[in-house]
């Protein structure tokens, strides 16, 4: 259920940043209209990950045949694809004037300004608190409704957020990407190794005090 419909365009912030390649930002802002929420991308991922592609998945491949020659992913128009292609090339055209920091997509550097001006513009209707991106009033909306629409498929378990789903699949995949640079112990979650990280940061300041 969604209950806001996301920016169709960036919000004009002339004064305070700087866009470089200014003719890309009509096309990111169509891809972002048009590729829908970042939650569900995620969610088609994981289900390509674990192999069981349904008629659904294999439908939105032959809509989209252009296809990414680094990781796999499909759009329907080729103008897209040239801009996902930022995200290996490292390209990162938009800079914030503030900080310098750089975005492959003007509307990412529309949130970031709102670090700067402190903006939060959606504002949830049962409890008030607002939120500096329209996804996540979408995800804390869910807090109210209960709606859990992120599903796993090995088990049926189903999350509110896609990250949590990511998480869960862990435990069928065995998957553990966060390694330890001292020790080289790997963990399913980064709270974990950050947990684990601090036996080597007690033994360096022990001996240290010895």
């Amino acid at each position: 259920m969604a209950f806001i419909k996301e920016e169709s365009e960036d919000v004009k912030i002339d004064e305070t940043f700087t866009v470089k390649q200014e003719d890309l930002q009509e096309q990111t802002d169509l891809i972002e209209e048009k590729e829908g929420s970042k939650e569900e991308e995620q969610h088609v991922k994981i289900e390509e990950k674990t192999h069981l592609h349904t008629n659904g998945i294999l439908k939105r491949r032959d809509n989209n045949p252009f296809i990414c020659t680094q990781c796999g992913k499909c759009f329907g128009r080729k103008d897209y694809l040239k801009i996902h292609m930022m995200i290996h090339t490292g390209e990162k055209p938009f800079t914030c004037t503030q900080c310098r920091k750089s975005f492959s997509c003007s509307s990412h550097l529309n949130y970031h300004m709102r670090t700067h001006t402190g903006e939060k513009p959606f504002t949830c209707t049962q409890c008030g608190k607002s939120f500096g991106r329209s996804s996540s009033l979408n995800e804390h909306m869910r807090i109210h409704t209960g709606e859990k629409p992120f599903t796993c498929t090995q088990c049926g378990k189903s999350f509110s957020l896609s990250s949590n789903l990511i998480k869960h699949m862990r435990i069928h995949t065995g998957e553990k990407p966060f390694t330890c640079s001292q020790c080289g112990k790997s963990f399913s979650q980064l709270s974990h190794l950050n947990k684990h990280t601090r036996i080597h940061t007690r033994k360096t300041i022990h001996l240290h005090s010895a």
